[in-house]
């Protein structure tokens, strides 16, 4: 028995904050942006459960289901509404879900871990024969908009996917995780407080962790990276993209990024690719498809599947 995805949604919200609208308020231009990023544009203004009510929504009615098919709700994120109660209950209350509910947040590397957490629920004896995942962060919300070096990268966003049983199609072939706590200094939110972060150090460490993450996952499961179809990396910083494929062996032109017009949207940017990669096409079953992520922690984790 495997699960596989059989609805997809996304949620971006309608404000959008342009590079040339950050170089007004402060020492910056679109092209120093995109050089050091990749990204043109980000959306602001939104909320957690609101974007990921909607993502969801949409995830469901693509995969044909109704709110008492859904057996379990998995949201991963990092900006929650509240302190308690987790948000999942806000989002399964706003869609009308009767099941299990649950917060997980390891930041930008959420949906990978989001991924197995919900693949392992779902092959448990007695288990849910379907699961709604969602990543979902409102990462305006913890911006300082007067520091450069954080307020050109980060965005709103949710992505969604619902998972089913199986008999064959969409198998998870193997995972690696990790995390690094000595290295949470480089890279946090106190709460309450904005987004700090040393960015040549995290490019740096970002770049050797989830490349050593990809490579364990590519050995456990006997794959070259020429043997992958679909890449979908962390939408952190097109240049650690490039880094991570360069150093591996994939080729740039199998990943699929939506960065350039949202930005590092956190937990929610795996499931953002991955819509982008369906639209494509690219998604057809047997295909192999890599899910990448890392962020604060210093944490990171990539999953393989057979679509």
């Amino acid at each position: 028995m495997t699960a596989r995805i059989t609805g997809l949604g996304t949620f971006l919200p309608a404000e959008t904050v342009t590079n040339d609208d950050l170089a007004r308020r402060m020492d910056t231009s679109d092209e120093w942006i995109r050089s050091r990023s990749g990204i043109g544009a980000r959306r602001v203004g939104g909320r957690t459960a609101q974007m990921a009510t909607a993502a969801a929504a949409e995830a469901m009615q693509q995969a044909g289901l109704t709110a008492d098919q859904i057996d379990f709700l998995v949201l991963c994120t990092t900006t929650p509404e509240k302190t308690f109660p987790a948000t999942s209950a806000l989002v399964a209350d706003a869609l009308g879900l009767r099941c299990g509910a649950m917060d997980l947040n390891v930041v930008c590397a959420g949906f990978p871990y989001g991924y197995v957490t919900a693949y392992g629920l779902m092959l448990t004896p007695g288990g849910p024969e379907r699961v709604l995942l969602v990543g979902s962060d409102a990462m305006s919300s913890i911006v300082d908009w007067d520091d450069r070096s954080t307020a050109i990268l980060f965005g709103d966003g949710a992505g969604a996917a619902v998972l089913e049983r199986h008999p064959s199609q969409g198998e998870l072939l193997a995972a690696d995780f990790g995390v690094n706590g000595e290295l949470a200094p480089i890279l946090y939110c106190d709460l309450g407080d904005k987004i700090k972060m040393e960015g040549r150090e995290v490019f740096k460490r970002a770049v050797r962790a989830v490349s050593r993450s990809v490579e364990v996952t590519l050995e456990k499961a006997g794959l070259a990276p020429t043997d992958l179809d679909v890449v979908l990396p962390h939408q952190a910083n097109m240049r650690i993209i490039e880094a991570m494929c360069d150093r591996i062996g994939i080729p740039l032109e199998r990943t699929f990024n939506v960065i350039e017009q949202t930005g590092n949207t956190s937990s929610a940017s795996i499931p953002l690719a991955m819509a982008a990669a369906d639209r494509a096409g690219a998604l057809a079953p047997d295909r192999l498809v890599l899910m990448a992520g890392f962020g604060a922690g210093l944490a990171w984790g990539s999953v393989v599947i057979r679509w």
